[in-house]
């Protein structure tokens, strides 16, 4: 079996651990989300590759969910010691190492997706793992502009996200680029010859929304079996602040809104928990499952479902 999943970060990588533990002998190609990119500090950090490369190659820092395990981070301390503008975002020493790679890779002229086929060698992550794009794609928050009232300005997603912890209140979101993102190599040939294309439980504005609008990929996916899971569980986000980024484009926190904001042209099949059961999607078979990802199993049996709701 030919699968093909979106995935952002710390939601879809879990998803596709259970996934693995599922169908162990599929065929897993996983599309992931880089508008969460940023440059700093000289390096080009690229938050949801590293969470799905180290979560499937058991590098993981369970806790968290994201970054090494057994970190350290000496390298922040001595940032936040300087008062450095940018201490705000820290990466772990382990963590470090990675970036220098990934840096030292593209200064010699490799593609983001060679970098991270590089860096796959030695985790083994028992999937082809590509970006979305080769291409700088960056998602920004539209804030308002606390120096100059009555006006707007918008600032990096991570600074947002990280920085303010979603608590400025968003009027729009964008993904920043030069015309719009090419696929990178791999990418639509892996959906034309996918059985099924999963979207795990991930942020269905900046995980999932900002794949789907690289050119050619929504195109590719009508055809093909599409199944996804919400993200939203009770009416509210299992994990971080899906809520605020969908409170900026206008939708309701709910299981059935985000299934509706996907819709009929995208979707075939939606799963919600069970606390959700009753959510319709018109034109869409919807599903009630429960969908907290506790542990490996727990994963693996919503992935199990979506599957099943697939017809594969």
């Amino acid at each position: 079996m030919r699968i093909v999943a979106l995935a952002g970060g710390i939601g879809g990588a879990r998803f596709l651990q259970g996934l693995k533990a599922a169908v162990p002998d599929a065929d897993l190609t996983v599309i992931v989300n880089t508008g969460d990119d940023i440059s700093l500090y000289g390096l080009r950090i690229c938050p949801d590759l590293d969470t799905v490369m180290y979560t499937l190659g058991g590098g993981i820092d369970t806790e968290r969910g994201w970054g090494r395990r057994d970190e350290t981070f000496v390298v922040k301390e001595e940032l936040e010691a300087y008062g450095g503008p940018l201490s705000w975002f820290g990466l772990g020493a382990r963590d470090l190492a990675t970036h220098l790679h990934r840096k030292h890779l593209l200064l010699a002229g490799l593609s983001l997706t060679e970098v991270t086929a590089e860096l796959c060698r030695r985790w083994q992550p028992g999937a082809t793992v590509l970006p979305m794009t080769d291409q700088q794609a960056e998602t920004h928050v539209l804030v308002d502009d606390e120096d100059r009232p009555g006006r707007r300005k918008a600032i990096h997603f991570q600074e947002w996200w990280i920085k303010h912890r979603a608590a400025l209140p968003a009027h729009g979101i964008v993904l920043v680029t030069e015309g719009t993102p090419e696929p990178a190599p791999g990418v639509l040939d892996a959906i034309e010859a996918a059985d099924v294309v999963l979207l795990p439980p991930s942020n269905p504005v900046v995980s999932i929304g900002t794949v789907l609008q690289v050119k050619g990929i929504r195109d590719a996916l009508g055809d093909k079996k599409v199944v996804g899971l919400s993200p939203i569980i009770g009416g509210a986000p299992v994990r971080g602040m899906a809520d605020a980024c969908l409170t900026a484009i206008g939708v309701e926190t709910s299981a059935q809104a985000v299934g509706r904001h996907y819709g009929s042209e995208l979707l075939d099949g939606w799963l919600v928990d069970t606390q959700d059961e009753g959510a319709t999607v018109p034109g869409v078979e919807v599903r009630a499952v429960p969908l907290l990802m506790t542990d490996v199993q727990a994963s693996a049996a919503m992935a199990r479902a979506a599957l099943d709701l697939a017809g594969v």
